[in-house]
């Protein structure tokens, strides 16, 4: 049992489908990992052991995960019933409990999961760091003075410490892949439809955010993705199926890529720093050794800094209807001392916006989307490129407190620079492993794909799974 935390999803549900571990078990051991190393994570914030081990002895459904623990994210895959406080002051006061299961909830329990507990998120997961003032920070398992990123870091903190193998995430502007980037993990952000957030949404920001997950393995995100992507009834759009199964891209030549390299932020601004530069070259080394064609290139569209402040104006428009659609729940006002800061601020915008200027920025949005794309998939029929590969964040994982408190908003502009451009077109998006901080801090590197081409994606990432292995990397909270 000590020996089954280490072993990856799909290794975890083939030694129970084996009959080497029972399901029961398996929660067993994955709960007695939690209560050695949360405490000192503050990851799972919302514990479900009880309920976990009742499912877990009783008939679970036959998917290929059956019996496999795992955790939700607190925004986002809601449970009926259970507590869904989405890092907020005002919904852990109010004791919210979700009124129904989402279709993502659905989809993994019709896996075979079984969710030992909800992780910790920032407020409304509008931030890249999980520092929420309704439970405090989540600590990274390499070193607890250290953020998880975020929102997704209460996952993330989960997966990386071995607690669970898999944990649900989503991504807004990067709040998969950089979880990923701080922990050590391996973090997909899907297309855009890949998921779906029904049955309560049918997009949020622009239809930038997504459902995803973070794993140890490319070969667990790929199963996972497969298990929880397609259209549900009444999606407004959905991505082109797979055209096989994703597993069967792991361990598949990717052939010969025409990869751009991004290694600062240029135009953009924020932090040139040294070791995502070095990142960026040591993975061009290797790519090239792999047979690839590696180019200091990016899309040109990327110097066109306006998207930032239209991002942000459809941003706060959306966190002003949220929190409108919250007073209604809760039949009150909310005051500052319900909402933090940050979120104050962007409410505030979000409420200077009329409909029209919403609209000329989402048009906006979409014209210089159709600019971007053109860098992987020209329109005069030239070739363009496979692949851009970018740091996922500008540095390695900042200390807590760095990125919140009175400097914090400013701090963040400097760091996230590479991962929201790709929630706005929609491109499939992948942080990896590949690096790790002179002081030891994982720093992972961005893969970023064509549209609706996670097939290359995947190709990509086990291969360089092979070529850079990174299983035996641990944290020092284990």
């Amino acid at each position: 049992m000590s020996e089954f935390i280490h072993l990856d999803a799909t290794a975890q549900a083939q030694a129970i489908a084996n009959g080497d571990i029972s399901p029961a078990e398996a929660v067993d051991a994955t709960i007695a990992q939690a209560q050695k190393v949360n405490p000192q994570l503050n990851a799972i914030i919302h514990e479900q052991y009880d309920k976990a081990r009742a499912q877990a002895a009783g008939a679970l459904p036959d998917g290929p995960f059956r019996g496999v623990p795992m955790v939700l994210k607190d925004l986002g895959a809601a449970q009926a019933g259970e507590k869904y406080h989405m890092g907020s002051r005002m919904l852990k006061n109010a004791d919210f409990r979700a009124p129904f299961d989402s279709y993502l909830t659905e989809r993994f329990r019709r896996a075979g999961f079984v969710v030992i507990g909800r992780t910790n998120t920032p407020e409304f997961g509008s931030t890249i760091t999980t520092e929420p003032l309704a439970y405090g920070p989540a600590r990274n398992p390499y070193d607890t003075n250290h953020s998880t990123g975020g929102s997704s870091g209460g996952s993330a903190a989960s997966v990386a410490s071995h607690i669970v193998s898999v944990g649900h995430a989503n991504d807004g502007g990067g709040s998969i892949r950089i979880p990923a980037s701080e922990c050590g993990l391996v973090g997909l952000k899907p297309s855009r439809g890949r998921t779906s957030q029904g049955p309560y949404f049918g997009e949020n920001w622009m239809g930038a955010t997504i459902d995803g997950c973070v794993t140890r393995t490319v070969r667990d995100t790929a199963a996972v993705l497969d298990q929880i992507c397609g259209y549900e009834s009444g999606d407004p759009y959905t991505a082109p199926p797979f055209a096989r199964p994703l597993t069967s891209e792991v361990g598949v030549a990717p052939g010969r890529l025409r990869i751009g390299l991004m290694d600062n932020p240029g135009s953009l601004g924020g932090l040139d720093h040294e070791e995502s530069r070095a990142s960026i070259a040591a993975t061009a080394k290797v790519l090239e050794s792999l047979g690839h064609e590696v180019i200091v290139a990016k899309p040109s569209a990327l110097d066109e800094t306006e998207y930032s402040q239209r991002f942000t104006n459809i941003v706060s428009a959306c966190t002003d209807a949220d929190l409108t659609y919250f007073e209604s729940v809760l039949g009150r006002q909310l005051t500052d001392d319900d909402i933090e800061p940050d979120n104050l601020f962007m409410r505030e915008i979000g409420k200077s916006i009329s409909a029209a200027a919403y609209i000329a920025d989402v048009q906006w949005m979409h014209s210089w989307t159709r600019r971007m794309v053109e860098w992987w998939l020209p329109r005069d029929g030239s070739r363009g490129f496979d692949m851009l590969c970018t740091p996922t964040i500008a540095g390695p994982p900042p200390k807590i407190g760095h990125l919140s408190g009175p400097e914090g908003m400013m701090h963040m502009l400097e760091v996230l620079v590479y991962t929201a451009q790709f929630n706005v077109t929609g491109q499939p998006a992948m942080s990896l492993p590949l690096y790790w901080s002179s002081t030891g801090l994982p720093m992972g590197v961005q893969f970023v794909g064509a549209p609706y081409r996670e097939d290359v994606l995947v190709r990509l990432a086990s291969q360089l799974e092979e070529a850079l292995p990174w299983r035996d990397k641990l944290p020092r909270v284990m």
